[in-house]
């Protein structure tokens, strides 16, 4: 099995990275062996341009069995905690459209110039890991009248990142299986990064990572 691991800075999978150089034979810079499974270490760089860039590069020259999206995220969700980890299993572009006179946002689905206002992982969801629906921005919400305004929009939203919405388009695409797992770093309220717990969210997203390929 190959799996492509996806993630958009090397800090957010270091520790799972370090797991596979303990445990896996390297056969190249980020591509690890260990009998029939094959794990290949991506990292674009931050944002959906980044994202779909390499994505794209690497697609049109490879064909993983599964690709994995691993990093932290935001929190609208207030059930959601600071270090759960949970699956996206939906994902939307938050802020591909125009802002009209009067400010409403309209998306790219209502202008009618995509049909892709959700993108679903056709794939069962993996056990015992929460399923969340996702938003991808470029500029993440940091003021209280901007988180407002796009939980009124879009309330079934529960987790927010640069990079997945991005993530989840390459891979429909390209027709390679997908998993997106996000560990929760902070809420999205306005910005305050002391209420932020980095290292928690890394943890915690690691163990999940490692236990998961531990498994296969």
């Amino acid at each position: 099995m190959h799996i492509l691991l996806v993630a958009a800075t090397p800090f957010e999978i270091a520790p799972t990275f370090a797991w596979l150089e303990n445990n896996f034979q390297q056969k190249s810079e980020g591509t690890f062996d260990k009998e029939t499974l094959r794990v290949q270490a991506l990292v674009t760089g931050v944002g959906m341009t980044a994202t779909a860039f390499h994505l794209g590069h690497y697609f049109g020259q490879h064909r993983p069995d599964w690709s994995i999206n691993a990093g932290v995220a935001g929190a609208f969700d207030p059930n959601l905690n600071l270090g759960d980890v949970v699956q996206i299993i939906a994902e939307r572009f938050g802020d591909l459209g125009v802002e009209e006179a009067d400010e409403r946002f309209r998306d790219v689905a209502e202008l009618g110039l995509s049909n892709h206002s959700i993108l679903s992982n056709p794939q069962p969801p993996i056990p015992n890991l929460p399923g969340c629906k996702g938003l991808t921005v470029n500029k993440v919400h940091g003021s209280h009248r901007s988180i407002q305004q796009i939980q009124e929009k879009y309330p079934e939203v529960q987790v927010e990142s640069m990079e997945g919405a991005a993530f989840f388009y390459a891979c429909l695409a390209a027709g390679v299986p997908l998993l997106e797992i996000r560990s929760i770093s902070n809420r999205v309220e306005p910005r305050n990064r002391d209420a932020w717990d980095l290292p928690l969210a890394i943890r915690n997203l690691n163990e999940v990572l490692v236990g998961m390929l531990e498994s296969l």
